[in-house]
């Protein structure tokens, strides 16, 4: 009987077993860490990148040349800082798009110098938080310096001249209310676009039925496009569109856009809301929903609308300030919609009414 000879059993050798389990377990502690990571070779390519790296710089990271993955020569410099003079880096760096972002950045030499380390700290919350409170003060100052002084002006009449004079002080009262309410509204719709601004480079990720969204604030603008003869027309009731965000700032946007709608449109003409699905949103690879506010109103001059959503910019001031505008409202919904990751259209033309889209990614 022949027997045949076992082959060897090739063992891996003890050095190569502790190698990779240091390998793995470098790489477990780096997972593990909330600061985003990236580890390049002397190649400059990406050999390692944790969650949060990838979740801030994108997915497609490994096996890329750095210079790939974040399109920012700052950065690239301190690279080869830190490889030619084997010396740390600590520096900051802005990251324009798709939101601005401040991000602090470590970089080291990585093992015996084969290869260096990008330790990021995200500082964007920081520096808004400090531009806001400096934007604050000084729009603040500015737009309720106009009806502080209406106020201490009427007051002063009714304390001298106009003491004894009922109908002057009921006309003044009135008067005094209405500032005092538009003072009211400025402050919190400052405070509502810093709470935004603040907000804006976290991407939310809630689940938001948009039907939903919309038919609730049909009803509750329904009494106001009543008084005017203005049927709201919503061409949504039939499926639901789901979209990715933040439920209240989503309201927020699309009741602004819809009570706007009802304040220039021509009495007794129909505003329309419509909802689309898109396979591809505008400059990105993911499928999103459209929006369409229309309107039948006098329409915006072309020369008007790269400047809609700038604060404070209103067409027309006396009419925007009888209306109850502030001049912040399309700042804010454009600021919701950019951290939404979303776009804003407006398209319009003179007597013929204006369209509002928005564009939002859709729940996939």
């Amino acid at each position: 009987m022949l027997f045949r000879k076992k082959k060897p059993v090739v063992q891996a050798r003890l050095p190569e077993i502790e190698e990779r389990k240091r390998v793995d377990e470098t790489a477990a502690i780096l997972a593990s860490l909330a600061e985003p990571i990236i580890v390049l070779d002397r190649e400059r390519v990406v050999k390692y990148a944790n969650k949060a790296a990838m979740d801030l710089f994108g997915r497609v990271l490994i096996g890329r040349n750095i210079v790939q993955c974040l399109r920012q020569p700052h950065v690239v410099e301190a690279v080869e800082h830190v490889f030619n003079h084997k010396k740390t880096w600590v520096g900051d760096a802005k990251f324009p798009a798709p939101v601005e972002r401040h991000l602090s950045l470590h970089v080291a030499l990585f093992g015996d110098g084969d290869g260096v380390t990008i330790t990021v700290h995200d500082t964007t919350l920081e520096k808004r938080t400090e531009e806001m409170h400096s934007d604050f003060v000084a729009n603040v100052s500015h737009e309720l310096r106009s009806p502080l002084s209406a106020l201490l002006g009427f007051i002063e009449t009714l304390q001298g001249p106009a003491q004894d004079d009922k109908e002057a002080r009921v006309r003044f009262l009135d008067i005094m209310i209405q500032e005092a309410n538009r003072m009211a509204r400025l402050i919190d719709d400052l405070l509502s676009l810093s709470r935004v601004q603040i907000q804006e480079h976290v991407v939310p990720a809630e689940a938001v039925n948009l039907t939903l969204i919309l038919q609730n604030i049909v009803d509750i603008l329904s009494l106001k496009a009543e008084a005017r003869d203005m049927p709201l027309i919503l061409n949504a009731v039939d499926r639901a569109y789901w979209v990715t965000g933040d439920s209240d700032q989503i309201t927020q946007v699309f009741q602004n856009l819809i009570d706007n709608a009802i304040k220039y449109g021509r009495s007794g003409t129909p505003v329309e809301i419509t909802c689309n699905f898109l396979d591809r949103m505008p400059d990105r690879a993911v499928p999103g929903i459209a929006v369409k506010i229309k309107d039948h109103g006098e329409g915006i001059e072309e020369e008007h609308l790269p400047r809609l959503t700038e604060r404070f910019y209103r067409i027309d001031k006396a009419r925007s300030r009888t209306l109850g505008g502030t001049g912040l409202g399309l700042a804010i919904v454009k600021h919701i919609i950019m951290r939404h990751r979303g776009r804003l259209n407006v398209e319009s033309k003179i007597g013929f009414g204006s369209t509002f889209t928005v564009i939002l990614p859709q729940k996939v």
